[in-house]
């Protein structure tokens, strides 16, 4: 496995929104922050089509776009390199600086860790459902452990639980949020993200033809699905190349085939250094 750390790029279009602003709210979560030799208070003409190539079409509205036209400031926020077991939490932790910075006067953001990028009503409502189900779990871990613990350490459980915290509906969130998908490359759909969650990217075998458009929903589901089972499933750590695997009980057997990242240099923000996990046809 390569030692590449992955971190997340986070870029951040503000109108009338100090960098110096961006990074005291960026700060306020924790082991963020500003990129000072690429971050500009002025605009920058390349703006509207680096979006465009980020999935924009799939949630902005006249709005967003108007944001982006308007902007007079990008900032570039970085998270530290991240260990395996401390993606996950860093990337829940980011969606909601996300989210801040949106109701601070941020008016459009991109991953350039991933490629993606969402109008701001799908970020708000990503970091909404994302925090909501952190307290809900973090509530839960609580409730189960105070008989055990005494009360100068309850608080510790918290803290130490959000890291924990493997709820489907969280990792589907996180997914959401920052993992790009479909991506088709002439034989399979594939994501790119899933190294800023600690995990492989996802892929299912397609063949040479495009999907047809209303084929992709349920391809798009496959692929969500693998990722949570990836993201959430301690079984997921043993997977082995050649192994079987069903959507549901009843649904059709695949195989999953894994493999390094080989569409990257190690050097390059998309790489992986987990791999990939591909589901194909049995045969």
């Amino acid at each position: 496995m390569s030692e590449a750390f992955p971190r997340h790029v986070l870029c951040v279009l503000g109108s009338g929104l100090a960098l110096s602003e961006m990074e005291r709210i960026a700060s306020g979560f924790g082991g963020f922050v500003l990129d000072r030799e690429y971050s500009e208070a002025e605009p920058d003409p390349r703006m509207p089509g680096a979006f465009e190539a980020s999935m924009a079409a799939a949630s902005f509205d006249e709005a967003d776009w108007a944001a982006v036209e308007s902007h007079d400031t990008v900032g570039y926020l970085l998270s530290a390199p991240m260990m395996r077991e401390l993606a996950f939490d860093t990337s829940r932790r980011l969606l909601a600086v996300t989210a801040a910075l949106l109701r601070s006067g941020a008016t459009a953001v991109k991953n350039e860790s991933s490629g993606i990028t969402h109008g701001r009503d799908r970020w708000l409502a990503l970091a909404d459902q994302a925090a909501d189900l952190t307290d809900e779990s973090v509530a839960d871990v609580t409730d189960e452990s105070v008989a055990d613990v005494t009360d100068e350490s309850v608080a510790d459980v918290t803290d130490e639980s959000v890291a924990d915290v493997t709820d489907e509906g969280l990792a589907g969130a996180l997914v959401a949020a920052w993992v790009k998908r479909p991506i088709y490359d002439g034989q399979v759909l594939y994501s790119c993200g899933m190294h800023l969650l600690g995990a492989p990217e996802v892929e299912i075998e397609v063949g040479a033809e495009p999907p047809a458009k209303d084929e992709l929903p349920e391809l798009v589901a496959h692929l969500d699905t693998l990722a949570t089972y990836l993201l959430t499933d301690p079984r997921a750590e043993e997977i082995e190349d050649g192994a079987g695997f069903r959507m549901t009980e009843d649904a059709p057997r695949r195989l999953l085939r894994t493999g390094p990242c080989d569409r990257y240099d190690e050097d390059d923000l998309f790489f992986n250094p987990y791999g990939y996990v591909r589901l194909t046809q049995a045969r």
